[in-house]
């Protein structure tokens, strides 16, 4: 069934104003980076990169963004490796004890972060974790965990399995099977779930308040501060920044993956 080209246009607007309803508070935040008060004030008065240079020169910023990097490398490796472990458990199992894995497994997803918050805190109180280190990981581990087994699982969903069976039956080993077979069929779906691991952890801030210390702070715990205690434009100017970071890393993903499909 084809569209006439008014049903074509019609729904290109339609899609053009949803994006721009959706950016449009992040276009607010880049002019007023720019700000010279030392106010969040829209429209912005004055031009100034004072701010920026305040983000990258002040060491309260600059740690914080150091140990989000940090905690989120961590946290995409660690999760890839439980959650595609478990999307493959699940995807062998054939009993019905599947689903409700699954469903529990899926339960950092649903149950509210402040509830999740509580008790991570309750239980890092009498182990000693608050604050440290490990303690993000895995914190930030459990929460990211759900999206790389829903990736996976979706590209195992569509995966043919008796591709490995013809490689059993040519001599291969499981190991051997697993690595030139089907990883590199499902790997579409682990990198979605690095990605989504990585992104969940670096953006996390309703855990990461109740487990921070004067120690260690995260980005997103950084920024919270800041407003509720100076609300200077440096807060615009890191959303400006991880804007412009997160638009490049996109794009050159689209790149990429549109010159591997031609290929």
């Amino acid at each position: 069934m084809t569209m006439s080209p008014f049903t074509r246009v019609l729904l290109g607007l339609c899609c053009l104003l949803v994006a721009l309803w959706l950016v449009a508070p992040t276009l607010v935040v880049v002019p007023m980076s720019f700000n010279e008060n030392k106010s969040l004030a829209f429209p912005p008065k004055g031009f100034t990169l004072d701010w920026y240079a305040n983000f990258f020169s002040n060491p309260e910023w600059s740690s914080s963004l150091f140990n989000s990097l940090k905690v989120a490398s961590l946290v995409a490796v660690a999760a890839t490796v439980l959650g595609t472990l478990a999307a493959f458990g699940l995807d062998r199992m054939k009993s019905a004890s599947a689903g409700w894995l699954r469903m529990i497994l899926l339960t950092p997803m649903i149950v509210p972060g402040v509830v999740l918050g509580i008790g991570i805190y309750a239980v890092y109180l009498d182990t000693h974790l608050v604050g440290t280190l490990f303690g993000f990981v895995v914190a930030h581990t459990m929460l990211a965990i759900p999206f790389v087994l829903i990736a996976v699982s979706a590209s195992l969903e569509v995966f043919d399995k008796r591709l490995e069976l013809a490689a059993a039956s040519l001599g291969a080993g499981r190991w051997t099977t697993f690595r030139t077979v089907t990883m590199p069929l499902i790997a579409p779906g682990i990198l979605s779930g690095f990605l989504f691991a990585f992104v969940t952890s670096f953006d996390e801030i309703i855990v990461s308040l109740f487990i921070t210390s004067p120690y260690l702070k995260t980005l997103p715990v950084q920024i919270y501060s800041s407003i509720t205690r100076d609300a200077d434009p440096t807060v615009a100017a890191v959303g400006t920044i991880l804007f412009l970071a997160t638009t490049l890393l996109i794009g050159l993903g689209l790149v990429l993956f549109g010159r591997e499909r031609r290929t």
